[in-house]
C-alpha cells in the first residue's frame, strides 16, 4: 500500500477514534452530539473519496429528518428553502462569468509567449527562470483563476526548460507549485467569491483587500528564489548566452545591418532621416519607432492625466472674510463681540436688547397707531437704515472671491514621482537596444494585454465602477477579445469553455446548496451552540483564537481542499467572531492566505498531482513534495506579516469605502 493511502487511512482513523472517545452513550446522546457526529462523518466521507456537495446534502437531509424526530415533510421544506437561498443570491452571477473568461485566456495559447518574453527580459536576475515562472504563474492564474490548468500549462513548458538548464527539480517544482495556487487569492478569486457569500462580507473589499497581500506573498516567493540563486548558484544556475539570444523581427535585424550596432533610438531617428540603405521602409521604421516610444507616451499620457485632476479650480461657495451675503438671514448675521475689531456694532442695551414702549397710551404724547390702520406698514423700497454698505473699495474683491475659483497647485508628491518616473525613463532608453526593444515587443504581445484585462475588471469593481457580476461580464468580453486577437477564437473552443464553465459552475452552486443544508442541520441539532460553548469556555484572547483558527485550518488543508474547508467550517467560525471583535474581512484574508496551503500539503496538495501527470519520469511525487515545503513555509510567514501589520490588507478598502 502506497505511503499516502497509510497517511489519509491513519488520518480518519484518529478522527473516528476521536469520536468514539469523545461522544456519550447512546442513551446520554443529545442533538448537539448528533450534530458533531455529522461533521466527523462528513470529513470521513469527503476523504474517501465521496462528492463533496451530495455528501453534504446527504449527510444534511439524514440528519435534518433525525432532529425533526423522522418528519419528511419538514425536512423536505428545509431543503428546499436552503436551495431557494442560494439560487437568490447574486452574488454567485459572477462564478460562471469569471470562470469563462479563465477558459477563453488559458485557450489563447497566451502562456508560452509570456513565459519566453518574461524569461527573455529578466535573463540577468539570479534564478531567471523561476523567477519568470512565478511571474507567468501569477499573471496567468490571476487571470484565469483555474490553478489546475496553469501548473499543468507551466509544468509543460517551465519544468523542461528549467531542467535543461541545470535547475533543482525540487525548486523547481516548487516554483511552478507554488505559483499556480496564487490564482485563488489575488483578484479576481472565486474562493474570495465564495466565502463572501458565506461569511456574508463584501466581494468588492474582500478583492481591495487581498491585492496587496496577494502581491506581498507573490513577492516573498520571488526574493527567496532570488536569495536562494544567489547563495547556491548550482540550485539555479545563470543562463547561458545562447539562452539570453534574442531573434530580431525583420525590421530590426535590417536596421541594425544598415546602422551598425548603434542605439536602437538612434538608429531608428536614423532610419526616419533616410539614412538607413536597404530594403527597409520609412513606414516600417516609423512603426517601430513609436513602439519604442510608447513607455514614455504611456507615462506622459497617465500624468497629464494625474496632473488634471489635482489642478482642477475649486469653486469656492463662500464671501470674503468680513462680507455677509445679500441673501443671508436675519439669523445668520451675528454681530461682532469685539469692541476693538473696527466694524459698526449695535448700540447696547440695558436690558439685553431693543424693548417695545410701555402698553398705556394713556400718557399724553404718547405715540399711537394711526386710525383704519392695524398692521404694519410694508418698509419702503430702500435700504433700511440700519443696513450698513460695505466700501466700494471691497467690491472687487467681493467679485473675485464670488467669481474666480482657486486653482491648487500640484503636491510635491507629485513632482517627485514625476522626477523618479522621468530619470527611470531616461535610463530605459539610454540602455534601449535592439535586443531589449524587442523584448519589450514581445511583452507588448503577452503580457500588457493580460495586465491590462485583469487592471481593467479588478479597477472596475474596486473604485466601484461596476458590480463584481458586470466586471466579470467584461472579463468574459476580454476573453472573447483575446482570442480573437491571437486567432484562437473558433466554434469549438467557445463550445469547450461554454461546456467547461456550466460544468465548473455546477459544481460551486451544488457545493452551496449541499453546504446550506448541512449548515442548516448542524444549527438545527445544536452543534453550532456546542462548539461556540466550547470555545467561549476556554477564556481566550483575540490572539490565541486567531492563533487557534489559523492552525485548524492549516490542518483541515491537509486532508481537504479549499471547498470544503470554506463551505463546511467556515459558518461554525464566523459567528464567533463578534465575540472576539474580529472584522470578518480581515479573517477571510488570514483564511485566503491560509487555504494557499491546501494545494500544497500533502496527502491532498492537488497541485503536486497536476505537475506530476505533466513532469518527466524522473520527477517524483516525493521531490514535489519537498520542493513545496519552503513555499508553505513562506505562506506561513506571510500569515505572521499580515496578522502583525493589518494595514497591509485592511488600508486599500479603509481608503477607498470608509
Amino acid at each position: 500500500m502506497r505511503k499516502e493511502l497509510y497517511f489519509g487511512l491513519s488520518i480518519m482513523a484518529m478522527i473516528l477514534i476521536g469520536v468514539v472517545y469523545t461522544l456519550p452513550s447512546p442513551a446520554d446522546m443529545t442533538n448537539g452530539h448528533l450534530g458533531l457526529l455529522m461533521l466527523s462523518l462528513v470529513v470521513v466521507a469527503i476523504m474517501l473519496g465521496f462528492p463533496t456537495a451530495f455528501t453534504l446534502m446527504g449527510m444534511g437531509m439524514i440528519f435534518t429528518y433525525l432532529a425533526y424526530d423522522r418528519d419528511i415533510s419538514k425536512t423536505l421544506d428545509l431543503m428546499v428553502q436552503s436551495t431557494f437561498k442560494v439560487m437568490t443570491n447574486d452574488v454567485l452571477i459572477s462564478v460562471p462569468l469569471f470562470v469563462f473568461m479563465g477558459y477563453l485566456v488559458e485557450r489563447a495559447n497566451l502562456i508560452e509567449k509570456l513565459f519566453k518574453s518574461l524569461h527573455l527580459s529578466m535573463a540577468r536576475v539570479p534564478g531567471a527562470l523561476a523567477v519568470a515562472t512565478l511571474v507567468t504563474c501569477a499573471i496567468f492564474a490571476t487571470a484565469t483563476g483555474i490553478v489546475g490548468a496553469v501548473v499543468t500549462l507551466m509544468g509543460l513548458l517551465a519544468m523542461p526548460s528549467m531542467l535543461k538548464a541545470g535547475y533543482d527539480t525540487k525548486m523547481a517544482a516548487g516554483a511552478i507549485t507554488a505559483g499556480g495556487c496564487l490564482g485563488i487569492l489575488i483578484p479576481p478569486s472565486v474562493l474570495l467569491i465564495v466565502y463572501g457569500a458565506t461569511a456574508g462580507v463584501s466581494v468588492v473589499q474582500l478583492y481591495a483587500g487581498a491585492f496587496f497581500p496577494g502581491i506581498m506573498l507573490a513577492g516573498l516567493y520571488i526574493l527567496y528564489v532570488i536569495i536562494r540563486a544567489k547563495l547556491n548558484p548550482k540550485s539555479a544556475p545563470p543562463l547561458s548566452e545562447e539562452d539570453r539570444r534574442v531573434p530580431l523581427s525583420p525590421t530590426l535585424a535590417a536596421l541594425k545591418n544598415a546602422v551598425g550596432t548603434k542605439h536602437a533610438i538612434a538608429a531608428l531617428l536614423d532610419g526616419l532621416k533616410g539614412r538607413a540603405s536597404g530594403t527597409l521602409s520609412t513606414i516600417d521604421v516609423f512603426k517601430q519607432f513609436v513602439i519604442a516610444l510608447l513607455p514614455g507616451l504611456f507615462a506622459a499620457f497617465l500624468f497629464g492625466m494625474v496632473y488634471v485632476q489635482l489642478t482642477a479650480p475649486v469653486e469656492t461657495d463662500h464671501a470674503a472674510d468680513g462680507l455677509v451675503s445679500f441673501d443671508a438671514t436675519s439669523s445668520e448675521i451675528q454681530p461682532s463681540t469685539n469692541a476693538d475689531s473696527g466694524d459698526l456694532a449695535e448700540p447696547p442695551s440695558e436690558e439685553g436688547g431693543l424693548q417695545e414702549p410701555e402698553g398705556s397710551n394713556t400718557e399724553p404724547g404718547a405715540l399711537s397707531e394711526p386710525e383704519g390702520s392695524t398692521d404694519l406698514a410694508p418698509p419702503p423700497a430702500e435700504a433700511p437704515p440700519a443696513a450698513v454698505a460695505a466700501p466700494d473699495s471691497a467690491s472687487p474683491s467681493m467679485e473675485a472671491s464670488t467669481e474666480a475659483a482657486v486653482i491648487p497647485d500640484a503636491p510635491r508628491g507629485f513632482w517627485i514621482s514625476l522626477a523618479v518616473v522621468g530619470a527611470l525613463l531616461a535610463l530605459y532608453y539610454a540602455k534601449l537596444s535592439y535586443e531589449r526593444l524587442e523584448v519589450f515587443k514581445m511583452l507588448l504581445q503577452s503580457f500588457f494585454p493580460l495586465a491590462f484585462l485583469i487592471l481593467a475588471v479588478l479597477g472596475s469593481i474596486v473604485f466601484g465602477l461596476a458590480t463584481p457580476s458586470e466586471a466579470a461580464a467584461v472579463g468574459a468580453f476580454g476573453g472573447f477579445l483575446l482570442a480573437a486577437a491571437y486567432k484562437q477564437l473558433n466554434v469549438g473552443l467557445v463550445r469547450e469553455s461554454s461546456y467547461l464553465t456550466a460544468k465548473t459552475s455546477a459544481m460551486v452552486c451544488w457545493l452551496f446548496v449541499g453546504s446550506s443544508i448541512f449548515s442548516a442541520a448542524f444549527a438545527l441539532l445544536g452543534g453550532q451552540e456546542i462548539i461556540e460553548k466550547w470555545v467561549l469556555s476556554l477564556g481566550l484572547t483575540k490572539t490565541e483564537f486567531l492563533v487557534l483558527s489559523q492552525v485548524i485550518i492549516f490542518i483541515l488543508g491537509w486532508p481537504l481542499e479549499w471547498t470544503e474547508i470554506i463551505v463546511i467550517f467556515m459558518p461554525i467560525f464566523i459567528p464567533l467572531l463578534e465575540h472576539f471583535q474580529i472584522d470578518p474581512l480581515f479573517f477571510g484574508l488570514l483564511v485566503a492566505l491560509n487555504l494557499q496551503t491546501a494545494f500544497l500539503s500533502p496527502p491532498v496538495a492537488m497541485a503536486a498531482f497536476y505537475l506530476k501527470g505533466v513532469s518527466p519520469p524522473s520527477v517524483t511525487l516525493n521531490q514535489i513534495f519537498a520542493g513545496m515545503i519552503p513555499f508553505m513555509m513562506i505562506q506561513i510567514l506571510a500569515i505572521v506579516l499580515l496578522y502583525m501589520f493589518p494595514g497591509i490588507g485592511l488600508w486599500l478598502p479603509e481608503v477607498l469605502y470608509k
